[in-house]
């Protein structure tokens, strides 16, 4: 049996359904596959910042306040994310309530009054938000990183946008953006939990009435030269340096994702993993570094990110530099391999412990790869994994790109830094 349901409306909106029985709660959840990516220069920001305006009131509900007090007098919890390929609003609640979470969430979405008022306040909120962002490097760093890496193109950009573009925000620039990306096509509803047996009718009564259309594709990823190392510098007076070190990857729906998931593993995850043990535990360089993947419809990353000592950054760059090497060149041992794999695999099953994780799992594949896999194909696909496979692919990725350095610190020479890569 399939651990999801995958329902298509005639407006070719999609509905998937993770049933998990023995719950008593639901989350319902709406995912589009619409993100800052889809934004012009003009428009960077215009994602979030509608994110943010669809909670400030509908004609039925007219104020945040009225959307609030629905949620919270079902006991329920409600937000919303935006990445660069995608946007979602859920709300989470005892199951008995999922009809009125989701009249609440299709309500926000069809009837939003985008409201000058509301808009012009929201612009502070937001703003403010920009400084929290700007102000803590260690998110802040993951933006200087893809402008090295991607430049001046959506992916480079920041989710959160620009000053300027966020002021110049109009009524009618909300409704450009929702009117073009907003469709059933790229609209998938989700449930997870306690779905009960009338979650498609429900969706078509509310959903299925939307007016199906064609909104093409935003231009593709202008992936970066490869060749050659590059370093960005973010100058910032402060008391701790903070870098993002890698290589361009793979896209979503490469072959080799699950080898490129246990490389990042053996490198980053976890208090045992590679660059833990070296930056952190043997040289105290650092409290906290990790490696990962991060992947797109068409691009990918593989790097490191860290904290560390003003003074000893150089050192921590070089470190990790060789532990980037090494994985390239010698083979990974198994006892090493089968702890990495065990590991991806559990923190894969403890995401799916809860519905809203299970939902999120398979929303995302469907929204951004256009179909939703069963779980345990992602676990045999992490248990096919070889040594072989894991090296073949640190020697394409990290053997056949130059690195590329982001750091935030009150640094002025470049070159030393240069020297290192």
């Amino acid at each position: 049996m399939s651990t999801y349901e995958l329902h298509t409306l005639d407006n070719g909106l999609r509905v998937l359904l993770a049933p998990m029985p023995q719950a008593t709660s639901v989350t319902c959840m709406i995912m589009l596959a619409a993100g800052s990516r889809y934004e012009t220069r003009e428009t960077n920001g215009i994602a979030h910042f509608a994110e943010h305006m669809f909670f400030k009131g509908t004609e039925r509900r007219p104020t945040a306040r009225d959307i609030g007090t629905e949620v919270d007098g079902i006991g329920g919890e409600f937000n919303a994310f935006t990445g660069k390929e995608y946007t979602g609003y859920y709300v989470k609640c005892a199951a008995e309530f999922r009809n009125t979470a989701l009249d609440v969430l299709v309500d926000m979405l069809r009837n939003s009054k985008f409201a000058d008022e509301e808009i012009e306040r929201e612009k502070g909120v937001i703003v403010e938000e920009m400084n929290m962002y700007y102000d803590t490097p260690r998110d802040f760093i993951g933006g200087v990183y893809d402008q090295l890496l991607y430049g001046d193109q959506p992916l480079g950009w920041d989710i959160i946008g620009r000053k300027e573009t966020v002021r110049g925000a109009k009524r009618d620039t909300f409704l450009g953006y929702t009117g073009r990306w907003y469709k059933p096509e790229r609209m998938v509803v989700g449930l997870g939990g306690n779905v009960g047996g009338d979650a498609v009718a429900k969706v078509e009564e509310l959903l299925g009435d939307l007016d199906a259309a064609d909104t093409g594709e935003p231009p593709p990823a202008e992936l970066p030269n490869g060749d050659g190392p590059r370093l960005k510098i973010h100058h910032k007076q402060s008391d701790q340096a903070h870098l993002c070190l890698g290589v361009p990857s793979y896209p979503l729906k490469h072959p080799d994702r699950y080898s490129l998931q246990l490389l990042a593993t053996v490198l980053g995850t976890g208090m045992s993993s590679r660059l833990f043990t070296e930056v952190r535990e043997r040289r105290g360089l650092a409290y906290y570094v990790f490696a990962t993947n991060y992947s797109y419809t068409d691009a990918g990353s593989l790097y490191s990110q860290a904290g560390v000592d003003i003074n000893r950054a150089g050192e921590a760059v070089e470190t990790i530099v060789r532990e980037l090497r090494r994985i390239a060149d010698e083979p990974v041992e198994s006892k090493e391999l089968e702890k990495s794999r065990n590991l991806a695999k559990g923190r894969f099953l403890l995401q799916l412990e809860s519905p809203q994780g299970m939902i999120m799992f398979g929303l995302r594949r469907e929204v951004l790869e256009g179909e939703t896999i069963d779980p345990q194909e992602l676990l045999e696909g992490l248990d096919a994994v070889t040594a072989e496979d894991i090296q073949r692919v640190a020697q394409d990725v990290i053997g056949g790109n130059g690195l590329n350095l982001a750091l935030i610190g009150p640094f002025e020479d470049a070159e030393k830094f240069e020297q290192l890569l």
